[in-house]
């Protein structure tokens, strides 16, 4: 089998050649659009770092399924059209995971340097560890 990427750099930087990335600073504003943020970090790093408030929680193998809106297994969010921004740790497992939502037709972008970043420009994360498939709440 002859490999179509030869290191996962390439890989990663051809799945960002057709995402256009977001930086905290357009969170905001993005947001105000209807843009919803989606966090896809397993529970024990969420329990370290801290969620966003207003995320939906989707586990990374369950993203597809969860957010097309023509799969059995969608959320509620997961309407036609609904636009996504995706959150990891660092911003790279996010790269790949918005994608791949693409590449199914479901309108999607990350997080430039993941939760790190968005701690690192001061905005707040809520403690604790939501359940997959649900927002996160400031308050529980």
């Amino acid at each position: 089998m002859t490999a179509r990427f030869g290191s996962v750099d390439d890989l990663l930087a051809d799945a960002r050649s057709r995402l256009d990335r977001v930086s905290t600073d357009d969170i905001a504003s993005l947001r105000e659009d209807g843009v919803l943020l989606v966090d896809i970090r397993p529970g024990w790093q969420r329990a370290v770092t801290g969620e966003i408030d207003g995320a939906l929680v989707v586990e990374r193998n369950h993203l597809e399924w969860r957010l097309h809106p023509e799969s059995d297994a969608r959320l509620p969010q997961a309407t036609p059209g609904q636009r996504w921004v995706v959150v990891c740790s660092e911003g790279y497992t996010s790269s790949l995971a918005a994608d791949a939502l693409n590449s199914i037709g479901v309108p999607a972008t990350d997080l430039i340097g993941g939760i790190e970043a968005w701690i690192d420009a001061g905005l707040d994360v809520v403690p604790g560890v939501t359940p997959p498939n649900a927002l996160v709440h400031r308050t529980r």
